[in-house]
């Protein structure tokens, strides 16, 4: 099961994708009510966006100092940031274990993530220009009205529903996931990756990080590695069909496009509407529809196929 969706929007100016997204996803809720996530890209600015939750939502029920477990956490954040020398520009407080930063920082980029996530339960959700990685247990409805996704303004998204089933009901078995180190690429997956754990073990020789036991992480790892060694998103994308094996359908974001990719055997749904204007892609037809009053009409992806879109 588990639910994709994602859009972009080709025209300048964007428009309001955080209130498109949820309405996709919730449209999806049927095939995964366990957690919902997003990867929504704003305007880009100088400064790096940073998503960082400081512990998983099922911890701050457990006890009465939880409180100020957050606030060490929180504090031990940026006194990291300060010593190796980021900027912190803005801070908000999205819940009481997720917070928001625009940091102004020139230094190595590794380096600061690592640091930070060498504090106990804290971990970097995403950084880039533009994009925000948001994910929580819930529907879309519950999570964009806890993190008030619905105003979202940007250029294009995409987006996930999960049914858990090989492993843990949390935030950070959640869809979608950042390729760290690399600013702005995100992925969100349907399907199961056989041949996960070499290529894992492969990735990880280079000096990649997981953070979770998830294939879908490894998706969003092989295609920024991918990136980094030279390689543009859709070379990247036609290489994991033929190096990932089982049954997938994918979709990848970077700063200024959107990709889907599916494999040879086709076994995971895609149906895709395409204009001028506008492309939006989703797990089922109905989730398209929700953003539409109009009829329109879509199509399916064939096996093995990759197709990018860019701003």
């Amino acid at each position: 099961m588990c639910g994709i969706a994602g859009l972009i929007h080709k025209k300048a100016g964007g428009a309001n994708i955080g209130q498109e997204m949820t309405d996709m996803l919730q449209a999806l809720k049927h095939r995964g009510p366990d957690s919902t996530g997003y990867a929504l890209y704003g305007a880009p600015i100088s400064n790096y966006i940073m998503r960082i939750n400081l512990a998983e939502q099922a911890d701050t029920k457990k006890g009465f100092d939880v409180a100020t477990q957050l606030q060490s956490r929180n504090d031990q954040v940026d006194a990291r940031m300060a010593e190796l020398g980021a900027q912190v520009a803005k801070k908000e407080n999205s819940t009481s274990y997720a917070l928001r930063y625009e940091v102004s920082f020139d230094g190595d980029l590794k380096n600061l993530i690592d640091y930070i996530e060498d504090i106990e339960g804290v971990e970097v959700m995403s950084c880039g220009n533009g994009l925000e990685l948001i994910k929580d247990l819930g529907d879309a409805a519950v999570v964009s009205a806890q993190y008030g996704i619905n105003s979202f303004q940007g250029s294009h998204a995409i987006g996930h529903t999960r049914m858990a089933t090989e492993s843990d009901v949390d935030i950070r078995s959640a869809h979608p996931y950042w390729a760290y180190p690399f600013a702005d690429v995100s992925v969100v997956h349907n399907g199961q990756l056989t041949n996960y754990w070499t290529n894992r073990r492969a990735l990880e020789r280079l000096g990649n990080r997981f953070n979770s036991n998830c294939d879908s992480e490894l998706i969003a790892v092989y295609i920024a590695n991918r990136i980094s060694e030279g390689d543009d998103l859709e070379k990247a994308m036609r290489r994991s069909v033929e190096d990932l094996d089982g049954v997938f359908t994918y979709l990848v974001a970077t700063s200024d496009s959107l990709g889907m990719a599916k494999d040879v055997m086709a076994a995971k749904p895609m149906v895709i509407y395409e204009s001028d204007d506008f492309i939006a892609l989703a797990s089922e037809e109905v989730s398209i529809r929700k953003i539409f009053d109009h009829d329109i009409d879509t199509f399916d992806p064939y096996e093995g196929e990759v197709r990018v879109w860019q701003l």
